[in-house]
């Protein structure tokens, strides 16, 4: 029976503890938890440690979608319990006794039942869960790689930059460029500046001229604040400022741009969402690169339109992490001509897969590089030794 045939038997969501999908959910000593600059770095005492605000309490979100001939499409995004009871309680009726194709309706549907408690945030994590397991689905039925059913591949492999604590080791490792957290906001004055600035100093010092450096901000700075960085770092050739406002300050970001150094790009949007808050970035010139995360933005169905608007502005658009769920999109894509791979690794000096030990069979680049593997759907397996919990049912 052909895919435009099959009907969704059943829909089930499941929560996770531990890593994987929620990569912030890491015991104490990981580099992705220390004293990383955060919008609540004015606080003193929640300065240290971004679990201490609670970054970790969602946790991973699986979604099952079953077909009527048993094959199962899931995907995993951060949205923990909460999600699941969206799932459950409310998506689930959109879905059951739907065409496994009905991709496109299926999100409408969704995304407008939801828009009186929704938008942005848990509710659009867990549509994105929900269309990335619907495309895993559709490829597990046609025998095919998602890439294919996006139109194929525009490139033979992907090639990376590392989000790590160390660009250095990153070098060695063969990716094209380091991205750094930063690690003082403008709550530790003048101080805490020249600290940000030795950091990058010493890590140019580290990895010569060639190799790329940029910086996370992770919406934690002001637009002044912001400027007098990015003109302090540009003689240590910082490629990128990202993320240094919170993300509804469009007009900051559109300031900034005018703002930075000439040979300093500005970028943003891991934490946007929809083709709608992505076309106020775009057009208020606010980001030189658009960064939206396909398990929070909307899913790959949203991914799509995103794409095309920032193609239409010259801007360039570089999935924030995602492993697989972000290959199978940028390898089909010509504005995405490199991509992200987040260092999961506790010290940020080897290369492990970013959704471990979630995920059975997902790929991981060698030498900075990937071959996007042909296995149908995403290509990777529920760890079937991993303790899920399916806290609500329908």
């Amino acid at each position: 029976m052909a895919a435009n045939e099959r009907i969704i038997r059943q829909v089930r969501a499941y929560t996770l503890r531990g890593g994987g999908a929620d990569y912030h959910d890491q015991q104490r000593g990981h580099w992705i938890d220390d004293h990383i600059a955060t919008p609540m770095s004015v606080y003193p005492e929640y300065r240290e440690s971004r679990q201490s605000f609670g970054l970790n309490v969602l946790g991973t979100l699986v979604v099952e979608i079953e077909a009527d001939d048993g094959t199962v499409g899931f995907s995993v995004t951060t949205a923990g319990e909460i999600g699941a009871f969206i799932v459950e309680k409310h998506l689930a009726r959109f879905l059951e006794g739907a065409t496994v194709t009905d991709i496109e309706r299926i999100w409408d549907q969704m995304y407008k039942s939801t828009l009186f408690y929704g938008r942005r945030g848990v509710v659009l994590n867990t549509i994105s869960g929900v269309d990335l397991a619907l495309y895993d689905l559709l490829g597990k039925i046609r025998q095919e790689p998602v890439f294919a059913l996006l139109g194929g591949p525009v490139r033979d492999e992907l090639q990376f930059y590392a989000t790590g604590a160390r660009p250095d080791k990153a070098q060695e490792l063969g990716f094209i460029g380091g991205k750094m957290p930063l690690h003082h906001g403008p709550a530790e004055g003048e101080e805490g500046m020249r600290k940000n600035l030795e950091m990058i100093r010493d890590m140019r010092e580290k990895v010569g001229d060639d190799f790329w450096l940029m910086l996370d901000c992770w919406m934690s700075l002001d637009v002044e604040y912001a400027t007098r960085l990015a003109h302090g770092a540009a003689e240590y050739g910082l490629k990128w400022i990202e993320e240094a406002l919170i993300p509804d300050d469009y007009w900051g970001y559109a300031q900034l741009k005018k703002n930075v150094p000439p040979t300093m790009l500005v970028t943003t949007g891991e934490h946007e969402a929809t083709r709608w808050g992505f076309r106020h970035l775009l057009e208020m010139d606010a980001a030189d690169i658009i960064q939206p995360d396909v398990g929070w933005c909307g899913g790959i169905t949203e991914l799509i339109k995103i794409s095309a608007l920032a193609d239409a502005h010259g801007a360039l658009v570089i999935p924030h992490g995602s492993s697989v769920y972000s290959y199978h999109f940028v390898v089909t894509r010509t504005n995405s001509p490199f991509a992200e791979f987040l260092m999961m690794h506790e010290t940020a000096e080897e290369v492990v897969p970013m959704f471990s030990p979630m995920l059975l069979g997902e790929p991981v680049p060698v030498n900075g590089r990937l071959t996007v593997p042909e296995t149908p759907g995403f290509g990777v397996e529920l760890n079937p030794e991993i303790d899920k919990h399916r806290p609500y049912t329908h």
